[in-house]
C-alpha cells in the first residue's frame, strides 16, 4: 500500500491498530508500524494527525526494542543453561540435540 494515496486520517487509524495489535504477543506489528509510519511520523510537512502518529511510532519503537531485549535474554539464557536443566529443559525443546556417540 502507498501511503501518499491513503487520507491522513485513514493513516492514524491504521497506525493505531498496529499499535494496538502489537499488545496481542505481536511485537512484529510494532516493528512493521515502526519502519513503516516512520517517514510519515517523522519526515513529511506536519499535519494534523501527526503528532497521534508519531507518538505510536515511538511508541512501538520501545515495545519492539523491549521484546528484542527479553527474547535474547531468553535465547541466552536457555542456551546457556538447557543442559543443566535436564528434564525440564528437554520438555520445553523443539529440537532435543542428539550429542557425540
Amino acid at each position: 500500500m502507498d501511503l501518499a494515496k491513503v487520507k491522513d486520517e485513514d493513516k492514524l487509524n491504521l497506525c493505531r491498530k498496529y499499535y494496538i495489535g502489537g499488545f496481542a504477543f505481536l511485537p512484529f506489528l510494532w516493528f512493521v508500524n515502526s519502519v513503516w509510519f516512520f517517514r510519515e511520523a517523522f519526515l513529511k510537512p506536519e499535519y494534523q494527525q501527526q503528532k497521534q502518529i508519531k507518538t505510536y511510532v515511538i511508541r512501538s519503537m520501545i515495545g519492539t526494542a523491549i521484546w528484542i531485549a527479553i527474547i535474547t535474554t531468553w535465547v541466552v539464557l536457555f542456551q546457556t543453561n538447557r543442559v543443566a536443566w535436564g528434564i525440564t529443559a528437554d520438555k520445553i525443546s523443539f529440537l532435543i540435540p542428539k550429542g557425540i556417540p
